[in-house]
């Protein structure tokens, strides 16, 4: 696992900004933003599935898809992706075939994470690309987000 970057807790603490913006609308609160390579923010994304009644769309899957509109690539080789909770399959997926090189994650996902705990798709060697993970930026403040959410849901 790769080491965090004292730049990552910067990140992070934007990632959780566009979480928050997920409550709004009943979405599960993750965040996401992909920096780009001089480490300003190029995509940024929130859960909002609910808000869309689109199954796609979770933070990563958006934030991805806002740094390639914004930098005109689907490339994005040379960015870093940045995600409050730990992707999920598709989200993984996604990373890879945007051959994102670096993810940084704040909270695991025993459940569904795709990046360490149930899967490791991002460093599935069958695959063409590989991701660096760097685990645990801000983790606390990450989970709690996600497990107040659940606890009103309950």
């Amino acid at each position: 696992m790769g080491a965090l970057h004292e730049d990552d807790v910067v990140a992070m603490r934007a990632a959780l900004a566009e979480a928050r913006l997920a409550l709004a609308t009943g979405d599960v609160p993750v965040g996401a933003v992909v920096l780009g390579p001089d480490g300003t923010v190029v995509g940024r994304g929130h859960n909002a599935r609910e808000a869309d009644a689109d199954p796609t769309a979770h933070a990563e899957v958006l934030a991805l898809r806002d740094a390639a509109r914004r930098l005109g690539r689907w490339r994005l080789d040379d960015c870093t992706l940045v995600v409050t909770l730990e992707p999920c399959v598709m989200c993984a997926g996604a990373t890879v075939l945007a051959r994102v090189p670096r993810l940084v994650l704040g909270a695991w996902d025993p459940k569904a994470g795709a990046c360490g705990s149930q899967w490791d798709v991002v460093r599935d060697r069958r695959l063409n690309h590989r991701v660096e993970v760097v685990g645990g930026a801000l983790e606390d403040e990450c989970g709690a987000l996600i497990r107040e959410f659940f606890a009103t849901q309950r």
